[in-house]
């Protein structure tokens, strides 16, 4: 994939300037573009060419990458997400199943991270295991190196997927238990830093459940949230739960939940489908909760040039759109490319803010 360093700062620059006017915006009154499973980098032609022939329909839809993370930064994205694995002892996915269809003297992991306790990160166990990181502590480091150096960045959102579901034929995943969740954060509070976060506690301020507080609208004004990074647990109800055994109510917290409206612990809701329930964001969104959805999915709008779901994921105000094409695709041939007016990626949110 090509660096676009040259022309992230004009990029930077445009975004700048449409909001320079619009300083007094909350964080939920800004809408977004981002990327989906951030990390990835594309996989290496002999284990693509072999899934191609057990599952055509699997390969498909895994054929895209990534830019390295500060780079999308840079571009104007203002999210990501990170699919982490649960390791406490290393080693459990150090040796890759796929690794032996490359050639010999393949070097994957010159340092050994595998080898080291902690979370891992990549997209499928034993298959898709290509990473700009192989740890998720590296991926914080390189998120706090970049904004310290980008002090004054808009706020990024963070997507956090716990994975331990099996598949056959690959190494079993340890299961995320509460306290595994909680090793999550753990590891953004010591290598991100509590300062660089907008938590739950923050948001909830003194009303009584964190819900409140963002149906009262108390989300941070975009200048108070500057050089901020906000995390989303992204996933099942039942591993939320597992989650709020060690974060009761989500107090003292560094990740928001995925709930639906009505818990306590409601604020951002993640719903994929814009075409779907573009009705239902809206009304979610003009009620003050923070909405995260999909432009594009498993490489099929950029295959087809379908602007459907992106044009219905603007109009829905959902305030977090993601897709893997925030540049076009350099593995097949397509012009799909998903960005706001003038290539930019941050513009105030078209519900909140009509005219």
């Amino acid at each position: 994939m090509k660096k676009l360093s040259l022309i992230a700062p004009f990029l930077f620059f445009l975004s700048f300037a449409f909001f320079s006017n619009a300083q007094t915006l909350r964080l939920n009154q800004t809408q977004v573009i981002g990327s989906h499973n951030s990390y990835k980098s594309a996989m290496p032609a002999p284990i693509l060419d072999y899934l191609q022939k057990i599952n055509p329909a699997a390969a498909k839809s895994l054929e895209y990458e990534h830019l390295p993370l500060s780079e999308q930064l840079d571009l104007g994205l203002r999210n990501l997400e990170l699919d982490v694995f649960h390791d406490p002892m290393g080693g459990k996915y150090a040796n890759p199943k796929s690794l032996a269809m490359l050639p010999e003297g393949t070097v994957f992991d010159p340092k050994n991270e595998l080898h080291e306790p902690g979370l891992k990160l990549f997209h499928v166990q034993d298959l898709d295991v290509q990473s700009h990181h192989l740890l998720f502590k590296n991926a914080l480091f390189e998120l706090k190196n970049w904004s310290d150096q980008n002090p004054d960045h808009h706020p990024v959102f963070v997507l956090i997927n716990a994975k331990d579901g099996q598949i056959p034929m690959t190494v079993n995943p340890l299961p995320f238990s509460g306290t595994a969740l909680d090793s999550i954060d753990l590891e953004v509070r010591t290598y991100l830093g509590m300062d660089k976060l907008i938590t739950p506690d923050q948001v909830r301020g003194n009303f009584e459940s964190l819900e409140k507080g963002v149906l009262a609208g108390n989300w941070p004004e975009m200048e108070a949230a500057r050089g901020k990074f906000l995390f989303v647990l992204d996933e099942s109800e039942e591993k939320i739960r597992r989650y709020l055994t060690q974060k009761p109510e989500l107090k003292n917290a560094v990740l928001f939940v995925n709930l639906k409206e009505g818990n306590p612990e409601a604020g951002f809701r993640i719903i994929n489908d814009p075409v779907a329930n573009e009705t239902y964001i809206q009304d979610l969104v003009r009620k003050g909760y923070i909405i995260r959805t999909r432009a594009d999915s498993d490489t099929r709008e950029a295959r087809t040039g379908d602007y459907t779901k992106f044009e219905k994921a603007k109009a829905s105000g959902a305030q977090v759109i993601s897709t893997d094409y925030y540049i076009p695709s350099t593995l097949f041939p397509s012009d799909y490319r998903v960005s706001f007016d003038g290539k930019t990626f941050e513009r105030p949110n078209p519900i909140l803010n009509k005219k």
